[in-house]
């Protein structure tokens, strides 16, 4: 079963910065298949960042230049730096990786932006 948990969500004023992570509790996960989505109130869930290879990544519009999605293969874990944050980045935010073309969920961590 693969299980992802996520941390390092909180309350934050704007213009702060948050660095979320997110580890396997057991083995299994595709790092280079993996990345983060959030989900505001009454919002669809849409996409911040992942990485497309090993190499490669990629970034929703709103957050570029602004967040840092990066990994530690040693410790298998996926990190998403998020720098100058704004009120609209308040969501719950997801990690995920893909294993055999499914995608699998942490429980998410909730992120507040508010003065």
């Amino acid at each position: 079963q693969v299980q992802l948990v996520e941390s390092g969500g909180g309350l934050v004023q704007p213009g702060g910065s948050l660095r979320l992570s997110c580890a396997p509790s057991g083995n299994i996960f595709d790092i280079n298949a993996s990345g983060w989505y959030r989900q505001a109130p009454g919002k669809q869930r849409e996409l911040v960042a992942r990485f497309t290879s090993s190499s490669s990544t990629d970034y929703a519009n709103p957050v570029k230049g602004r967040f840092t999605i990066s990994r530690d293969n040693a410790k298998n874990t996926v990190y998403l730096q998020m720098n100058s944050l704004k009120p609209e980045d308040t969501a719950v935010y997801y990690c995920y990786t893909k294993i055999l073309g499914i995608n699998y969920w942490g429980k998410g961590t909730l992120v507040t932006v508010s003065s």
